[in-house]
């Protein structure tokens, strides 16, 4: 589903990523693993289109893409959940979820059943304002926003940082299910080590924005990882 080569990005004279290759494949997920400020979120920008790459080539469902802009990159199905979740505190649960029709046609602008059976308080707090649920609440929220788009690779910064274990666990079940479904590529980063190593299917460990380390799970141990991801 996406084949990213050699790509790299600055910010402003900075280098943060340096020739970053990488596969993701529908039904996996590939978890991106790494310290604080090895580039894991600024490589995620750059496959969202929110932030343009320097250099290299991102070919997605068969595609080679341009520099695309990341509502371009949403409407060909890539789904973005950013670090710190940025909802609409000002918006209802309902009207949150709604934001994601604006890349759909407008006989797709509905909410589906399945986004409330993935999260039921979603629509037990339908009516409430954003900015009024909790951590845990609100980053359920943003995962059904980007649901909502329908995408093909999608995308989650950090789903549990600062996340209460019950809502943690409830979300590893839901990554699970979207991954089993088989239509659907994933890329994670994460820190907590346990839960991102439960569920990866490829592994990819950065350090000072390059690429240290990349295995599917089953080339490599649970000790060989940690040994490259501690500090």
């Amino acid at each position: 589903m996406l084949d990213v080569k050699n790509l790299t990005l600055h910010y402003g004279n900075s280098q943060i990523l340096y020739d970053i290759s990488l596969h993701a494949r529908l039904g996996e997920v590939t978890c991106v693993m790494g310290t604080n400020g090895v580039g894991k979120t600024s490589l995620l920008k750059a496959i969202s289109g929110t932030h343009p790459r320097s250099t290299g080539d991102i070919t997605f469902d068969g595609k080679l893409l341009g520099q695309s802009g990341a509502h371009k990159m949403a409407q060909m199905g890539v789904g973005y959940v950013p670090q710190g979740r940025d909802i609409f505190p000002l918006l209802t649960v309902r009207e949150n979820l709604q934001t994601g029709f604006s890349c759909l046609p407008k006989s797709e602008h509905f909410v589906p059943d399945n986004i409330f059976e993935l999260f039921p308080v979603l629509k037990e707090m339908a009516h409430r304002h954003g900015g009024d649920l909790s951590g845990g609440q609100q980053q359920q929220l943003a995962i059904a926003r980007a649901l909502i788009t329908k995408p093909k690779l999608l995308l989650l910064d950090e789903p549990t940082e600062g996340i209460q274990p019950n809502i943690i666990q409830h979300i590893g079940k839901v990554i699970s299910l979207l991954r089993d479904r088989g239509d659907m590529a994933i890329i994670l980063v994460e820190q907590y080590f346990d839960f991102a190593f439960e569920l990866a299917d490829q592994i990819v460990v950065l350090r000072r924005g390059e690429i240290i380390k990349k295995a599917t799970k089953n080339q490599i141990t649970r000790e060989d990882i940690l040994a490259v991801v501690s500090v």
